[in-house]
């Protein structure tokens, strides 16, 4: 990987898509989907391909040009960030979705488990080559991949004899998926796991287990990522997670929080640092379109630095920024790394 500044930015994963690829009025409007929601692109399938490539292009430069340390392909050539790879794994029905409750306890369309789950293919090894290909070689590039706990919340078993199962099962999937990624040129590997925010319970049966299973012989660079939920459609947010000490256990190496807007009292950031984890700080509110000034960046990064040594902080956005207008983040970005620039300098 290449070298990293003091205080490196990056995104959480997701960056806006062009309101000429897809319909943001009508992704506003409702949860990720889980299942296929190919409704949503406004291109003809004939050329949507082309145009996802060329929207990615656009992510990547304007990471770069905010000055990001880190580039994801903005996830744009996807409708959700999990239910691309949750949709392509054997054992899943497509066709005849199940019903969950997503994270507000609505119901949702999911995939619905009915036989062994294995993954067939690579899904996000393409993505990967073509971000590679994009991003300036003294760029590092990260890949985000759905966690195995957080697919099978949003999945209807009928298949395994407890959702534990089912969860361990995505697990070997999910390690397919990243030992691809690193072969093919990952810098940095995150599994996206919101649902251990949101099912702390079962988290704690066996969240850290079928995480520690994903990166079973993993040697790269990995982190998990926990969240409150899009900003955009979850307002009211706690003010602490109700599961995040618990993933000093686990086999990441990078944790992702957010703290812009909950105002996370940073101190319950020590066990994960004592523990060697590298903490990805969201400290761009995202449920306000308003860009922050670059003082009010940098003091959000200065909360958590009595309790994670600089070294070990990676500076992002608080989840879910493919949801604001396209100014407001490359806005937020550029303040972002603003305030890196200044915490550099000492000032």
């Amino acid at each position: 990987m290449p070298d990293l500044p003091l205080f490196p930015t990056s995104l959480v994963g997701s960056y806006p898509q062009p309101d000429w690829l897809i319909d943001r009025e009508r992704l506003a409007g409702r949860f990720p989907p889980r299942v296929r929601a190919r409704e949503l692109w406004r291109v003809d399938p004939a050329y949507l391909d082309q145009a996802q490539r060329d929207a990615t292009r656009l992510a990547i430069a304007d990471q770069q040009e905010a000055g990001l340390d880190i580039i994801t392909d903005g996830e744009i050539s996807r409708e959700s960030y999990s239910n691309a790879l949750a949709t392509a794994l054997d054992g899943i029905d497509i066709d005849n979705p199940g019903t969950a409750l997503d994270r507000s306890g609505h119901p949702n369309p999911v995939p619905r488990i009915v036989g062994p789950i294995k993954r067939r293919h690579p899904v996000n090894v393409t993505a990967l080559d073509f971000l590679r290909a994009h991003a300036a070689p003294a760029k590092s590039v990260k890949v985000t991949v759905p966690g195995p706990f957080t697919m099978a919340q949003q999945a209807q078993n009928d298949h395994y004899p407890s959702l534990e199962a089912a969860a361990y099962a995505y697990a070997e999937a999910v390690r397919d998926e990243v030992a691809d990624l690193f072969a093919a040129g990952a810098d940095i590997v995150q599994l996206d796991e919101p649902y251990l925010q949101a099912r702390p319970e079962a988290a704690r049966q066996f969240g850290v287990g079928v995480i520690n299973a994903a990166l079973d012989g993993i040697s790269g660079t990995t982190a998990v990522h926990l969240c409150f939920g899009y900003a955009a459609i979850i307002h009211d947010r706690p003010s602490g997670y109700s599961f995040l000490p618990e993933l000093a256990g686990c086999a990441a190496s990078q944790i992702s929080i957010e703290t812009a807007q909950s105002g996370l009292d940073c101190s319950v950031l020590a066990p994960l640092s004592d523990a060697g984890k590298t903490i990805i700080l969201g400290v761009l509110n995202l449920g306000d379109p308003v860009v922050e000034g670059v003082d009010d960046v940098a003091e959000r990064v200065r909360r958590a630095l009595p309790y994670v040594p600089a070294e070990q902080l990676v500076l992002a956005p608080d989840c879910g920024m493919k949801y604001l207008p396209r100014d407001s983040a490359f806005g937020k970005l550029r303040a972002m790394t603003g305030a890196a620039v200044k915490l550099r300098d000492g000032s």
